[in-house]
């Protein structure tokens, strides 16, 4: 099944305005939060639902629909499980109609225990996700009438792996700390392309997943924002920004940490890029209701009455709503998952040189962006920001720089 391009757009959409509000290293998923706030808005009434609508940048009488189209096609994506669940206490009273719009097998059953509910719901979130998120991002008490969960994580294996090896770079935030660096060699040009935007320009790396699951790295200017570099990013995607691509690159310093350079060879090779990157492993915590206008919840979260009358004639209201979110890059490929949760209460030189080659370099020796999508689609997953690159490990280093003698390097 094919997500509708409204959707993507909406979802791109909430993922370039979640990037406004980042500041450090992170990262966080709008595809994961979306289906949710959908269906709160499909049970919401009177400026919940407004809020709600606005938020997702679709009519809230269509929210219920789109949620359940996106989740059917994302389900549907190699490398990508998803997962709804809803519990909800015994003496909780569901609207039929709302009820009906979720999957068949995602009700459960909240006791009121604080203790046996939190264990259920850890449980919940750690087989939807592989593991990789081990507790559900949101509190239960005994007056917790419901909860609205999505679970997403996803896996891929680059086309072309990269090789391990040990980096300091030479200056910036980086500087004079042994880094997990990560090189490939490659021979496809148009994988690295350079973007004007209003606030500076943006070096944007594809790195291909071989199920149809990519991962665009994004270099800004340095005194750009992240949610500058993310946002061209998303417009990127959305072909919203002309982008320079590999191929038609001049010579020189033509991008944030790109240059393009003529070197003398031994030999009459074709034109090279050569990537350098680092390694690593960003988790992050997310309190939705921090942020309540940009998620449509200033208005849900009153409890001194409630907002959904489509969902329950019981008044709810959402007391707590949070993700926990992960994402690793590493040599052969790249893992993310999130969790997301709302819950409701009452109320070296050649030798001879005789030929002339070209050579594109791209090094992401600073804080960088990150887009993990779907390649069809171009529907954004995850995204985040990289400030706190893994550690160089010389036992694993060992082992890896054996494997590359056995190996030949991909040159594409």
């Amino acid at each position: 099944m094919r997500v509708g391009n409204a959707t993507v757009r909406a979802v791109n959409a909430l993922t370039a305005r979640w990037a406004d509000t980042v500041s450090d290293g992170t990262v966080f998923s709008a595809a994961g939060v979306w289906p949710l706030l959908a269906f709160l808005a499909d049970g919401a009434a009177g400026p919940a639902r407004e809020e709600l609508a606005e938020a997702l940048e679709i009519s809230a009488d269509q929210a219920a629909g789109a949620a359940r189209e996106l989740l059917a096609a994302m389900d549907a994506m190699p490398g990508l499980e998803t997962a709804l669940g809803l519990w909800t206490r015994r003496t909780l009273e569901l609207r039929a109609e709302w009820e009906a719009g979720l999957p068949a097998d995602a009700h459960g059953v909240l006791t009121g225990d604080p203790g046996a509910d939190r264990a259920a719901l850890d449980a919940w979130a750690a087989k939807r996700t592989g593991g990789l998120i081990e507790r559900m991002p949101v509190t239960t008490a005994p007056d917790t009438e419901l909860v609205l969960a999505g679970a997403l994580a996803l896996r891929t294996e680059w086309l072309s792996r990269f090789w391990e090896t040990p980096w300091v770079p030479e200056s910036g935030p980086w500087g004079e700390r042994v880094l997990l660096g990560l090189r490939r060699v490659s021979r496809v040009l148009d994988r690295i392309g350079v973007a004007d935007t209003p606030a500076g320009a943006v070096t944007e790396l594809k790195v291909l997943g071989r199920n149809g699951i990519d991962v665009h790295l994004l270099l800004g200017e340095e005194h750009m924002t992240p949610g500058q570099v993310l946002g061209a990013g998303v417009d990127l995607l959305a072909r919203g920004l002309p982008l320079v691509p590999g191929p038609l690159l001049p010579y020189g310093d033509v991008g944030p940490g790109l240059r393009v350079v003529r070197e003398r060879s031994v030999t009459p090779d074709p034109p090279t890029l050569e990537v350098s990157t680092v390694a690593f492993d960003v988790t992050a915590r997310h309190d939705l209701l921090r942020s309540h206008r940009l998620f449509g919840l200033g208005t849900a979260r009153d409890t001194r009455r409630g907002h959904f009358p489509g969902i329950s004639d019981f008044p709810l209201a959402v007391a707590s709503a949070g993700q926990t979110a992960l994402a690793r890059f590493h040599a052969r490929g790249f893992q993310a998952a999130a969790v997301t949760a709302l819950g409701a209460v009452g109320g070296g030189p050649p030798p001879a040189l005789r030929h002339v080659t070209t050579t594109v370099e791209a090094v992401f020796d600073r804080p960088f962006g990150f887009l993990a999508l779907h390649r069809r689609s171009r529907l954004v997953l995850a995204a985040g920001w990289v400030t706190d690159p893994e550690r160089y490990s010389e036992d694993e280093f060992e082992d890896e720089f054996e494997d590359a003698f056995q190996d030949e390097e991909p040159a594409g």
